[in-house]
Parts: C-alpha cells; sequence; structure tokens
C-alpha cells in the first residue's frame, strides 16, 4: 500500500468522506514535502508533525507546541 493510500485510509477513519479523504491525504503528502524543503526536517517528521495536528485537531484537542490555553476558567452561574 503507497503512502497516499495509508494516508486516505487514515482521513477516512478520521471520519472524511473517500473523495474528501484522497484530496487531504495528497494536501498531506504535498505540504509534509514543503515543510521538510523550509525548515531542514526529514519529510517523515514533517508528516508525523501534520499528522498529529490532525489527530489532535479531529479530537478537539490542542498540540502543546500551539500554546493552546492551559486551562479553562471557572464557570460563574449564580
Amino acid at each position: 500500500m503507497s503512502e497516499l493510500e495509508q494516508l486516505t485510509a487514515l482521513c477516512e477513519r478520521l471520519g472524511a468522506p473517500p473523495a474528501q479523504a484522497a484530496t487531504m491525504a495528497a494536501q498531506l503528502a504535498k505540504r509534509a514535502g514543503q515543510i521538510a524543503m523550509e525548515r531542514g526536517v526529514p519529510r517523515e517528521e514533517a508528516l508525523r508533525g501534520l499528522l498529529e495536528v490532525l489527530v489532535k485537531g479531529r479530537a478537539g484537542e490542542v498540540p502543546a507546541r500551539f500554546g493552546g490555553p492551559a486551562s479553562s476558567p471557572p464557570s460563574r452561574e449564580g
């Protein structure tokens, strides 16, 4: 199974319809190459970072490197 097929399958497992999953997979692969060139990192590392953002975003989480809110303020009901 090719990398693109694996990425497409992952996107489908995360809930994307097949056509959208294929588009997302192609964009992920392309962006990983761009990041690798821009930052001088291995392409696999760039793809790993993108996949982390994808999976955490799908779960409603913010990756630590983006510095999301540390905690929510207490609600004020009264």
